[in-house]
């Protein structure tokens, strides 16, 4: 049996605030031949957590439930059939599956991913869902070849600062904006001490022609939006001739608005990324090789976020 487990609980969706107010301890879980006992270490609190706990993620746990997606735990105990993974061992949920914001998780040997056990934590515990998201949207829409550029907006965040880096180790350029707020300054060396080619907020892109600001760099093939709104039009207009904009967030929860001009003139294309149809028990092997990769970059000091 487990050790009895305290989780973030919630019985209906609504406000995160208001309804996982109460922490649970659940009773002990049988450990059956093939599962593995995790005390778990750390699990982030992403966006997307947000919205399953609001009920408005396309996919979520029914409820009532436990929060949490991702994270990273040490073995405690193993069922009798379980080879390769010990007590002791460094794993992640891999690919993520709901109820990670709790002290113990027993889940089937399948759903855990054995790491070097060296990999930082905090790390570990959020390498899925924005680094991964930052690797696939590089990946799978544009062919781009070193001297190429990015354009996007929100890239203070996590998505942000993990396309700066990996688009440095290519060869690629970065134009990154970011919003007008107090300490833009600050945030911008952040950014290019990373490795941006060029940070703007949103207020210095108010000019006629944004392209004028490039300098040496070309027009980017491809943008990324996480915001919406008058943001992801600034993407938009750096775009060169049939450039493509993925959008994969929406922190504005505003309408992403374009101009007729932009799709007849400059054969724009928009398309949409959502990191969970990447993570299907299909794409399993694939997605673990991928994390590997990323924390190998870790490791080696070439990828950090905060």
């Amino acid at each position: 049996m487990s050790p009895p487990s305290k989780a973030v609980f919630y019985e209906n969706h609504g406000p995160p605030d208001t309804v996982t107010k109460s922490i649970i301890q659940l009773p002990p879980v049988e450990i059956k031949a093939n599962d593995v006992c995790v005390k778990m270490l750390a699990s982030p609190i992403n966006p997307s957590d947000i919205n399953r706990i609001e009920g408005v993620y396309p996919v979520r746990p029914p409820v009532p439930a436990v929060g949490g997606y991702e994270g990273v735990g040490e073995v405690h105990s193993v069922g009798s059939a379980v080879q390769g993974i010990s007590p002791g061992d460094l794993v992640m949920a891999s690919p993520p599956s709901p109820g990670t914001w709790q002290t113990h998780v027993v889940k089937d040997k399948s759903f855990w991913h054995k790491l070097d056990r060296g990999t930082p934590v905090e790390y570990a515990a959020t390498i899925t869902v924005n680094p991964l998201t930052a690797f696939r949207m590089m990946e799978d829409y544009v062919d781009l070849k070193s001297g190429d550029s990015i354009v996007q907006n929100g890239a203070t965040s996590m998505v942000g600062q993990c396309v700066i880096q990996l688009a440095k180790l290519r060869g690629i350029h970065t134009i990154n904006i970011i919003r007008d707020r107090s300490g833009s300054d600050e945030a911008k060396e952040k950014l290019k001490k990373l490795g941006a080619d060029q940070v703007y907020t949103e207020g210095q892109l108010d000019v006629k022609n944004v392209k004028s600001l490039l300098g040496d760099v070309p027009e980017p093939a491809l943008g990324f939006n996480c915001v919406g709104g008058n943001a992801s039009s600034l993407v938009l207009k750096f775009l060169r001739q049939g450039g493509t904009m993925v959008t994969y967030g929406g922190m504005a929860k505003k309408p992403v608005t374009v101009s007729t001009s932009s799709f007849i003139f400059k054969e724009l294309s928009l398309k949409g990324f959502w990191l969970q149809k990447w993570l299907g028990p299909d794409k399993t092997e694939a997605c673990r090789e991928t994390i590997d990769y990323l924390l190998g970059l870790i490791r080696e000091g070439k990828l950090k976020y905060k």
